[in-house]
């Protein structure tokens, strides 16, 4: 099965275009026990509709839809590969990332406080991802097991050949700065 990572519509949006090549996640309440990590290292955006998205961004086209329903067509246009993750208990290093995502501070500040589901308050977790844009989208039907307040799902066999001709939003020179960057400001 291949992993699929839930986000936000305008989220993978700006990840999509480089806007973003971050991603701050504390969990879903579906996490389990253990609570939200990074747990694949390949992974499909899977956009969401189910969050009232604008009054938590700064910026983004948020057109507001419906929750999906049983039978509605998901269209997969991006793989990640997350480079590294790590978990960040200082405010200070959460907050020096603020130009490199969309989040509005109350929103990041929101997440970094709050604890529950094995996450502890004071953290929050960011991984930086590479995008791939895939050559056609992988159209697929939704189904009911990918709802739920939950980070990863399992999702369908992808078409065969999916990886030809993926194309990055990111030149390999502009992303290897921006990890250089982003890793003084967390360290």
């Amino acid at each position: 099965m291949e992993k699929g990572f839930k986000e936000w519509q305008v989220v993978c949006d700006a990840l999509a275009t480089g806007r973003q090549s971050i991603i701050l996640r504390k969990g879903g309440i579906h996490e389990g026990r253990e609570g939200f990590s990074f747990g694949a290292e390949s992974f499909f955006l899977f956009p969401t509709r189910f969050h009232n998205q604008g009054q938590f961004v700064k910026e983004g086209e948020v057109d507001p839809q419906p929750e999906w329903e049983v039978g509605d067509e998901v269209a997969i246009t991006h793989h990640c590969e997350a480079l590294w993750a790590k978990t960040l208990t200082d405010w200070e290093a959460v907050a020096a990332l603020e130009p490199y995502h969309i989040w509005t501070e109350d929103t990041v500040r929101q997440r970094f406080d709050w604890e529950g589901k094995g996450m502890s308050a004071g953290s929050i977790h960011v991984a930086l991802v590479r995008l791939r844009k895939l050559e056609h989208p992988w159209v697929f039907p939704y189904e009911k097991k990918y709802g739920g307040c939950r980070s990863w799902i399992d999702l369908p066999e992808p078409p065969e050949g999916w990886e030809e001709n993926c194309g990055f939003p990111v030149g390999d020179d502009a992303f290897a700065s921006l990890d250089d960057r982003l890793r003084s400001l967390i360290e």
